[in-house]
């Protein structure tokens, strides 16, 4: 019983010793064994690609015709488009002005929007500041563009107008609606009724 256990013991050691040389990062120019390669030397198209299997030869594929991906479906023309289902702008915006949206809004527009427009949404950005030769961007504080529908605004943001490009690729739609939303609590604090006011500050006002 006793020789058996050292012969246990002996072949223990000798496994540990194996695996520790194993594990010891020795660079081999071996072929490694691989239990199941299928995943390792499957046959792939990579874009652009050929494919022999389809008639027109291609590896990338259209998608089938009627059909929409999932989180694609653009069902909802007043927020998605900013439009009536007549094509008219929407007069005012699709989703609730939260304060959530509002700051959302805030953070959106001071990265996109504030070097042209400026912080205070007066086209004196730094863009527009700093002579380099743009078109001067326009105040959101004139009479023009206050009383514009919200989806006017909107469709700006996400197609452009004139000189300025459109940031529908970059923006999400949600975001979009949070510029918005962020322009006209801008404007109203150029043009605040009185009404707007604290009574607590009214008088320091005056």
């Amino acid at each position: 019983m006793m020789i058996l256990m050292k012969k246990i013991s002996f072949t223990g050691v000798v496994l540990a010793a194996l695996l520790f040389v194993g594990c010891r990062g020795t660079i081999s120019d071996q072929t490694p064994i691989h239990i199941n390669p299928n995943m390792d030397f499957q046959e792939k198209f990579k874009p652009q690609g050929a494919n022999p299997f389809f008639a027109d030869g291609r590896a990338m594929r259209l998608p089938v015709p009627g059909t929409v991906a999932r989180g694609f479906l653009r069902e909802d023309a007043r927020f998605y488009l900013g439009r009536e289902e007549s094509g008219a702008f929407v007069a005012t915006m699709p989703v609730p002005a939260t304060r959530d949206l509002l700051t959302r809004g805030q953070d959106r527009y001071n990265i996109y929007c504030a070097v042209c427009h400026g912080n205070a949404g007066d086209g004196q950005g730094i863009i527009m500041t700093g002579n380099y030769g743009y078109v001067p961007a326009p105040t959101y504080h004139s009479d023009q563009l206050r009383n514009q529908p919200d989806g006017y605004l909107y469709n700006v943001v996400t197609n452009g107008v004139r000189t300025m490009p459109g940031y529908g690729p970059q923006i999400a739609v949600a975001d979009r609606w949070a510029i918005t939303a962020y322009i006209r609590a801008l404007q109203r604090s150029q043009y605040a009724p009185e009404a707007d006011v604290p009574q607590g500050e009214l008088a320091n006002i005056r």
